[in-house]
């Protein structure tokens, strides 16, 4: 698949809006399009409430062009039965079709993660694999917790590793 024609930057060049990363900082805008997976061996921890839901020392970050990284950790490392099946199916253009989790003992409050099942021949490393979002329940990458992706849609997760602007603020629709 490609990009849109208002897709100017693709992790080759910083755009000149971008904010300059500090010493031990990433750029949002120097990450690929199409997306990279990265390995990460630093400690992840997902939890609702008191009820730790992940733990993973194998976490893969997925990094897009303008997002924040995305932490997919490997069903092994999930404690499934805390999760449900939530409603709903998305389609992203480089990994495929999401199906959707929530929470086993709150089902009715929808989707706190998601995962791809099936994903794209490119994206087959993350089959199966789970991701959560920060707004909805606490992620945590060695030892900081993550702040959620601005707008409410993608489920990036903000760390001060990392400066933006990050797609999903407002104004950054045009992106």
């Amino acid at each position: 698949m490609t990009a849109g024609p208002r897709w100017q930057y693709r992790g080759e060049v910083r755009p000149p809006f971008a904010l300059e990363p500090g010493p031990g900082q990433e750029s949002v805008w120097d990450y690929p399009r199409p997306p990279a997976i990265v390995p990460d061996a630093r400690p992840v921890e997902v939890w609702a409430g008191t009820t730790r839901i992940a733990a993973s020392t194998r976490a893969v970050r997925v990094l897009e062009t303008a997002s924040a990284p995305t932490f997919y950790l490997p069903p092994a490392d999930v404690d499934r039965a805390q999760l449900v099946p939530a409603r709903g199916r998305s389609v992203c253009e480089w990994k495929g079709i999401a199906s959707y989790w929530a929470l086993a003992t709150a089902p009715e409050e929808g989707a706190i993660g998601w995962s791809y099942d099936d994903p794209t021949p490119a994206f087959a490393a993350i089959s199966g694999w789970l991701s959560f979002y920060p707004a909805r329940v606490a992620c945590i990458v060695g030892g900081e917790r993550a702040r959620p992706q601005p707008g409410g849609f993608y489920g990036g997760w903000v760390t001060g590793e990392i400066v933006g602007p990050f797609k999903g603020e407002p104004g950054t629709g045009h992106w």
